[in-house]
């Protein structure tokens, strides 16, 4: 299950842009929690903790239990909007979190062993198709990530999502078997990574019997 972590807030009696550049003015962010048969509420949070917080990673897939002026709200942010010139927090949407519901998110892939996989060490290279998957999932219980082990993967192997084992109740969006990783060969092929380290080719042996004789 997903860490939660505890985030302060206090409500904000304005709405609109005025209202947002005036809580930024102020050092901090706008922000809005809505979702779970409730009014949408605009909420103020601090910009150094919501900085950090976003360049951590994870944001996305991370829940919150918001300290709303004393009210507690389990919350995941939805989207956040950065400044396109600096690159700073502008906005974020938070999604209340009710017992029993089911929610989308992108869960993080994250994956194993690949150094001693037999196709890495034979010079292939692991071809990551997805570095997250679109997942229904239950909003009292959002897995961390999708763990995949490499350490038996050769050349051409791949994993698709049907073989992987999922956190209960945890289902795709997609129903496909798609793929996630592939062990892709080097350039040379895998009759090259297969030749004997110092053994020459039979044209190559030739010419240098060629050049001994002469």
């Amino acid at each position: 299950m997903a860490e939660i972590k505890t985030l302060a807030a206090t409500v904000r009696s304005g709405t609109g842009k005025g209202a947002a550049r005036s809580v930024r003015r102020e050092g901090n962010i706008p922000g809005v929690i809505y979702g779970g048969g409730e009014a949408p509420t605009p909420i103020t949070l601090n910009y150094r903790e919501i900085n950090k917080l976003i360049y951590a990673g994870h944001f996305l897939t991370t829940i919150f239990e918001l300290d709303i002026d004393g009210k507690k709200e389990r919350a995941i942010p939805r989207d956040y909007q950065l400044d396109v010139v600096r690159d700073t927090p502008m906005h974020v949407d938070f999604l209340r979190l009710k017992a029993g519901s089911r929610i989308k998110v992108a869960v993080p892939v994250h994956f194993l062993n690949q150094d001693v996989a037999p196709g890495i060490k034979r010079g292939g290279t692991v071809n990551i198709v997805l570095h997250a998957v679109d997942m229904l999932v239950p909003a009292d219980n959002i897995p961390e990530a999708i763990t995949i082990d490499l350490s038996t993967l050769d050349f051409n192997d791949t994993v698709h999502i049907k073989s992987i084992e999922l956190a209960p109740n945890c289902t795709p969006v997609d129903k496909s078997n798609f793929t996630i990783v592939t062990i892709a060969p080097p350039p040379g092929g895998a009759a090259e990574a297969k030749r004997a380290p110092g053994k020459l080719c039979s044209a190559q042996a030739a010419e240098s019997r060629h050049m001994l004789s002469s």
